[in-house]
This record gives C-alpha cells, sequence and structure tokens, in this order.
C-alpha cells in the first residue's frame, strides 16, 4: 500500500524539510479521506462494462475539496502530496488560468470544425466538456481564480457538465469562494456558479500561522557575482531550502499546442540555466507561463551581452519584464551586476536594460521579496505550478 498522505506529510516533518503545521496536518487528512472515497469510486468505474454513463451514475462521485488561504501556506505542498498519492484514475493537474485558455482553445477549434460541417450542434461548451471529462476522472487546479469575462460567462456550463459526466475536483486558491469574480462586469450571472461549487466541493481554509515560503527565503541572497562554482554552490543551497532535499523533479508547462520543458520543479519554483531560457526560441507566452506558474525562479548563469547576443539580450530583457509584472521571486548567479550585464553601443537594447537593471536591483530588496506572488491587478498569486512532471 502507498503510505497516505498523512504519512508523506509526517515523513517530511520527521526529516526537517517543514514545519509541523496544524492546520496542514487537517487539510493532509482531508485529503487522504477524499483519496479513499475516488478509491472507491474507481473500483465502481472499473468494473462497469457498460461505458462511463452507467458506471458514474450507479455511484455518486465524491466531492471535490477547493482549499484557499493566503500565499505561502503550503496548498501547493499539499496538493503535490495529494495528486502523487491520488489512486490510478485519469488525473491532470493545471493552473487554472492554463485550463482556462485550454479551454477557449478547444471552443475556437469546434467553431472553426462547425463552419467546414465536421461538427454538428449549436453548443461548443458541453462537447468541449465531454472531452475534457475522456481525458481525467480527476482534475486538480492550482490557484483558482476568475478575473475574466469570458471564463466567467461559460463556468457555469462547463463544470455542470463536467459534474453531470463524474468529474471530481480539487482546487486551491487564495480567496474563498464567494470572493472568486469579486466586483466583476455581470457578476449575477456568475453567482449560480457558486452554488454549483458549493454544491459539489467541500471548502476548507488552510490558516497556517505564517507564509512558510518566505521564511525558506529569509536571509537568502538572490543576486552572485561572478558566476562561479561559490556561486553555483550557494543557489544549489538555496534550491535545497525551496524544494527539498529531492532537490525537485523534470517537468513541462502545459502551452496551446506544445509543452515548455522545465528542467527542476518543485513546491511552485522553478530552477534554470540561461541557455534554456534565452538561448532558445522562447517568447512572451512561455515566459508568462514561467511567471504565473511559479512563485520562485532560479536562473543559473546568466552572462554578460553585447550585439552579438542580441537576441538572447531580447529575451533576457522579456523575461525580467514578465517575471518583475507577475512579482515572481528571482535568484539568479551572473557573469556581472545589473546594471554591467548589457556591455554594447547605444541602441533599443540599451535603453531596455537600463529599465532591466533597474527592477533587477528592485526584486532583490526586501520589499519586493514580501509582495505576494502574481499581478497586483489579478486575483492569482502565490502557489500555482501548473505543470506535469516528466
Amino acid at each position: 500500500m502507498q503510505p497516505s498522505i498523512l504519512d508523506r506529510y509526517q515523513g517530511l516533518v520527521d526529516l526537517g524539510e517543514i514545519e509541523h503545521d496544524p492546520a496542514q496536518e487537517d487539510i493532509a487528512g482531508r485529503l487522504d479521506a477524499l483519496g479513499h472515497q475516488l478509491a472507491v469510486y474507481r473500483l465502481a468505474l472499473k468494473s462497469s462494462a457498460l461505458g462511463w454513463l452507467f458506471a458514474r451514475k450507479a455511484v455518486a462521485p465524491p466531492r471535490g475539496l477547493y482549499v484557499w488561504g493566503e500565499v505561502g501556506r503550503g496548498k501547493t505542498m499539499l496538493m503535490d502530496l495529494f495528486f502523487e498519492a491520488a489512486p490510478q484514475v485519469t488525473k491532470r493537474r493545471v493552473h487554472f488560468h492554463a485550463f482556462m485558455q485550454d479551454v477557449h482553445a478547444r471552443i475556437h477549434d469546434w467553431r472553426q470544425k462547425k463552419k467546414h460541417g465536421e461538427v454538428k450542434g449549436d453548443e461548443p461548451v458541453v462537447p468541449v466538456a465531454d472531452a475534457l471529462a475522456d481525458e481525467a476522472v480527476l482534475l486538480c487546479f492550482d490557484e483558482f481564480h476568475v478575473t475574466d469575462i469570458a471564463d466567467a460567462m461559460i463556468l457555469g456550463r462547463l463544470f455542470s457538465r463536467l459534474f453531470a459526466r463524474g468529474v471530481v475536483v480539487v482546487a486551491t486558491s487564495n480567496v474563498p469562494p464567494e470572493r472568486l469574480y469579486e466586483n466583476g462586469l455581470n457578476r449575477a450571472l456568475f453567482v449560480p456558479f457558486l452554488g454549483l461549487l458549493a454544491e459539489r466541493m467541500e471548502v476548507a481554509q488552510l490558516a497556517s500561522r505564517t507564509d512558510f515560503r518566505m521564511e525558506k527565503l529569509g536571509g537568502v541572497k538572490v543576486w552572485h557575482v561572478p558566476a562561479d562554482d561559490s556561486a553555483r554552490h550557494a543557489l544549489e543551497s538555496a534550491w535545497r531550502r525551496i524544494a527539498g532535499e529531492t532537490g525537485g523533479a523534470p517537468a513541462c508547462l502545459r502551452l496551446l499546442g506544445r509543452e515548455l520543458k522545465v528542467p527542476k520543479a518543485a513546491r511552485g519554483a522553478a530552477r534554470f540555466g540561461f541557455h534554456e531560457l534565452c538561448e532558445v526560441p522562447l517568447g512572451p507566452a512561455d515566459y508568462l507561463a514561467i511567471a504565473e506558474g511559479f512563485h520562485t525562479v532560479i536562473v543559473d548563469g546568466v552572462p554578460q551581452m553585447d550585439e552579438a547576443t542580441r537576441n538572447e539580450a531580447r529575451r533576457f530583457i522579456t523575461l525580467i519584464d514578465t517575471l518583475y509584472d507577475n512579482r515572481v521571486k528571482l535568484l539568479v548567479s551572473a557573469a556581472a551586476e545589473p546594471d554591467a550585464l548589457w556591455t554594447g553601443s547605444d541602441g533599443y537594447e540599451s535603453f531596455a536594460f537600463a529599465r532591466t537593471a533597474s527592477r533587477l536591483m528592485e526584486m532583490r530588496s526586501a520589499d519586493y521579496m514580501a509582495l505576494p506572488h502574481g499581478r497586483p491587478d489579478s486575483a492569482a498569486s502565490g502557489d500555482a505550478t501548473g505543470l506535469v512532471e516528466t
């Protein structure tokens, strides 16, 4: 038998990787209970020879769990433990923003097929929900939040169908359900969705005593010059504090139609080499996925740049702008201080690098490090991973 989530949680406490917290332990127990119910549900689905329609009507799916709490309280860690231990039903874990991007892309694709006579009907949400339900019985969402009216207007229909198909949902969020899409346009049309969540998901607040993430980063030097063995050792030590002694694992972020490889990821943090971020053809969408998916990013080996590495310089500028806008914590080993990274002549890069250097200096400050993850105009912040382990 696999160890329970509570056993895994206690194991991390015993190893000294985390501190014991009663609120976290309570959520771990709730997730364990859901895991047991999922195991029974899985057997019921597996035993039916008549397909999903009869199987899922024969046994009611368990209610999911909506866990909310302030940033850095351990929501991602607990979701990690649950997803790893969840029974072998088809399952998917994804940042909620990325999930909704996927939904809109599927709706667009359905409408294109409708134009060419490849599908019938007038309503794309139901067939899209059916396709999602075929792919996963368990959906785990990091950072469940709603700020976009296009999302808000389809969530009721989408989730009604998902729940009717027997899909079980587990989600983390920084706000309770009643604050989703708060002050949003036409919110009255969104309110029935909240009733659906209350019916199909239990709600639990993770009221931990402190921001454990900031405790792990407290006193950690974030900019190391030069990028030598000493800097690599310092970043490795910082990474172990954040990711735990296992050191994380390779992962990927799902973008529309492709995947972005992440060399190492753990507990809402990611580690890259400069070449993996800026010497390959990545663009704004890739950097946004990283910024929304991880609260902390470590980058090894940032070099000085000039006209010969203009493309790399432009990608680095875009990367830093995106991380800054999303309040991502950044730890770096570099060949020089921020204001000396660009050694080229005057031009666009010189102007843009001046802004980049200013932002990098601000990102080293205690005030910046204390900011919650996520854009200030968004309800998103904190514990996202939005990834699949590879």
